[in-house]
This record gives structure tokens, sequence and C-alpha cells, in this order.
């Protein structure tokens, strides 16, 4: 089956340059503010919304766009109430090659079509049975890491979750084949902010390109297996996924879904776990807290009823992805004109919002730059001040279709972590970032874990 075209299917990828009335600044000839933008995003937009407030033009990425920031824009964008914003025209740029027809490539009936046919792969109960798959996964894969040693946690975490997300999504043992592929998928991120997109050897652009294949191979291989088995698996759930009329996707939408899903849980969870894990270093405190929730479930491993005890677990969660969404621009592109701010917004025009921006606005969050999770607490509420105001997983119509499954799995990775071991890092240890495309540690996070 083949989801519903939308009515813009040829608009130019380049910027209209259409936007000098706005206030900004274009930068550097031709490259812009791309170096700021790649060296320090959260730096950028705060210089940005100091100068010229809610709606700003920059160029970034050899494209000419405007930055929308703060709570209200958040909620224009991403309700997109009039239809006037497309999701699809502006991941093209940076993601078509490498990960083509995933959702957030996808907008109006076409996203809807594909969006209701794979979300029975995250309701409840399928994700009830994800768990009998993460916890044994998880469990294993935590005892065999080093103990009273310095190690790279990113490095150790974004392996671990690649053998869980194998079983959970694909429904098979990497085996040999799990550092490849696992290479493959970090290839195909970092090639989406590439400058340079020339396929030559040597190239950022290249290696990704090479990812994707590799990418394609695997997923490829398993499809005729999947589609005659009977798998809990997501791979399965989507080569047996049919529309009303009973027709089934295509081998090809099996496999640009799978790898996109694929791609957005891997990375996005590696990213929270990095700054979960940093955070309750920092404040062994909160530590403790958590290990207090779980001694209180009392068992050894986590039901999914028993999820929904773990509320300071929950806090920590909202804290960390308020500090550091592993997403921290949502960028779009305008299909009519508008106004905007005051402002006349021709269409084909870029723009993006800034979660991790509006997560540090003094308007809205005490002390801002602090971890403290108790301000999600129902006493405080902070984050009730705007609808739109703590968005790591976007909203409207394209908000994350797994993010009940991200703090599932969250939620039983601490649970297996802190029951057996004292995070720690070194005195005054500062963790740096890399900022885009997602939120990562530029060191691999080194800690050490002391048995309990």
């Amino acid at each position: 089956m083949s989801s519903p075209s939308t009515d813009y299917e040829d608009y130019p990828r380049r910027a209209t340059r259409k936007i000098k009335h706005i206030p900004g600044s274009s930068g550097l000839p031709l490259f812009g503010q791309t170096f700021s933008f790649l060296r320090n995003y959260k730096a950028l937009t705060a210089e940005r919304y100091k100068k010229h407030g809610q709606i700003s033009r920059g160029n970034t990425l050899f494209q000419h766009s405007l930055t929308l920031l703060g709570p209200e824009a958040n909620e224009i964008v991403l309700k997109n109430s009039e239809g006037q914003f497309s999701s699809r025209l502006a991941w093209n740029p940076l993601l078509d090659r490498l990960f083509p027809n995933g959702l957030m490539l996808k907008d109006a009936d076409a996203h809807r079509y594909d969006r209701k046919i794979l979300q029975g792969a995250f309701k409840k109960s399928a994700i009830e049975g994800y768990l009998d798959t993460m916890n044994p996964h998880l469990e294993s894969g935590l005892k065999a890491w080093p103990q009273g040693k310095e190690f790279h946690f990113q490095h150790a975490v974004k392996q671990l979750l690649l053998e869980v997300a194998a079983e959970v999504f694909l429904g098979v043992e990497m085996g040999d084949e799990a550092a490849e592929v696992n290479q493959a998928f970090v290839d195909a991120m970092q090639a989406s902010m590439a400058v340079v997109k020339l396929d030559i050897p040597g190239t950022l652009w290249h290696r990704g390109l090479r990812g994707r294949q590799k990418l394609e191979d695997f997923v490829m291989a398993h499809i005729d297996a999947k589609r005659s088995g009977q798998g809990r698996d997501i791979f399965s759930q989507i080569c047996h996924a049919t529309d009303e009329d009973g027709n089934q996707f295509s081998d090809e939408a099996v496999r640009d879904h799978i790898i996109f899903l694929l791609f957005a849980a891997h990375d996005t969870t590696t990213s929270t776990l990095c700054s979960i894990v940093y955070a309750l270093a920092k404040n062994p405190e909160w530590q403790q807290r958590l290990r207090e929730e779980f001694k209180a479930v009392g068992k050894a491993q986590l039901e999914y009823d028993d999820l929904g005890q773990l509320d300071d677990t929950k806090l920590v969660f909202k804290e960390a992805l308020r500090m550091y969404p592993p997403v921290p621009g949502i960028p779009r592109r305008t299909v009519k004109d508008m106004e905007l701010f005051g402002y006349q917004i021709p269409k084909n025009t870029a723009v993006a919002i800034s979660p991790l921006f509006t997560h540090y606005m003094e308007e809205y969050w005490t002390e801002p730059n602090r971890f403290d999770p108790e301000r999600f607490s129902k006493a405080r509420a902070e984050d009730k001040k705007h609808f739109f105001q703590w968005v790591p997983f976007g909203g409207g119509a394209h908000k994350c279709l797994g993010l009940n499954f991200a703090e599932v799995q969250t939620k039983l990775f601490l649970f297996h972590l802190l029951t057996r071991y004292q995070i720690k890092v070194k005195d005054g240890y500062e963790m740096p970032r890399t900022w885009v495309p997602l939120i990562f540690p530029a060191d691999g996070l080194p800690v050490s874990f002391d048995a309990l």
C-alpha cells in the first residue's frame, strides 16, 4: 500500500531570501552562522533571543531561515492548526537520503495514514509485551559492565540499547553484525549535519550513505521471514500491519519505517540516559531517592503495572529532558503566506523552534540551570504555566510516537542500574556536549560504577 501524497510535492528546497525585513543577520558570507550553530547551538539561540526577541532571521547550513522562540511560537508551529507548516519539506534536505519516508518526513494525509497504522506497535498492550525482552537484556548487560573503574558510559549504553532494540524492534539477534550496524547508525546520523553533501570517499556524507546502505541490506534480509512469521517485535507488527482495506506496507515502506523508528528510538534514548546518568552522578541524593523508590516496589524485575508507582523516577526523567532534550531544535517550512509576530512571512520559508531554549526561559522555570526534578511535582508544577513550554517530544500531529516507550525503557534501565550500582564521576567534572543534531556528551561521559 502507498501513503496519500501531499499537494506540494514539487516545492523547491532552497530557502527563500524574502525575509530581510525581519530583524537578524546573515552572518558570514556563504556560511552565515553555521559554525556557531554547530559549535554551540544553545548559546546561539540565547544570543538571538537577547538581540531580537521571539523572531529573528539567520543563515545556517547554507539556508536562510527564521528562528521562533518561546512557548507561543512552539504552539503555533507544532499545532499547525491552519496547515501552514510542513515537516517533510524541512527535514528532507537533511534526512531524505539517510532516513527517507520516516514519519517526520511526511505531512497531512500521508502522515496521518502511516501514523495510524504504526501506532499499534506503541500501544499499552504492545509495550507491556516488550518488557519480557527488555528486562533480562538490561539486567545481563549491566552486570557485564566494568565495576570500580572508569569507562565511557555513552559508548556502553549505546551498544546495550542497540542489542535491546535489535530484539524489541527487529526481533533478531545481532551477533557479529552488531558493531557494523551500530557504526552505520552513527555514520548516518552524523551525515545529517554534513556541510558538503558530495559522495566522495572519506567525507562525512559518503560514510552516511554507506551506513544507510548497510541498514537497508540488514533489514531487507529479514523481511520475508517476518512476513511469514508471527513475531511480537515491532518489525513483525509493521510487516503484518494493514489499513482499513486490508492493504499491507510494501517491503520498501517497511524498510524505511523500521530503520527510521530504530534510529529515532535508539539515539534519542541514548542521549536521554547520558543526561540522566550525568545528573545523578552530580546529585547523588537523587540516586538514593530513586533507589529507595525501587526498593519499595519489592520486586527483582519491574512489571508494567509497577511503572506507574515510580513518581520520583518520572520527575528525574522529565527534568533531564527539560535540561537536555535530545532534539534541541525542530525545523519546519511554510507552505503558504502568513503573518507571524507582526511580520509577513512568505511561503517556502524555513523556520525552526527551539525546545532547548524554551526549557531555560526564566519566565517559566525557577533557576533553570539547576537540576531540580521537583519543579515537575504536583506541588510546584512549573511545567503547567504554558502547555507548550516543555516539549522534548514535540507536539501536535507530529508528537513523538514512541514517547511512552521511551519512558518505560528509561525506568527499566534506571531500576536495573541503581539497584546494583552507585554512579560516580571525578570531582569537579563537567560534561561537555555536542548540541546538534542530537545532544550528546562530547567526551563519551567517563563514569565509574561501584557495586552496592
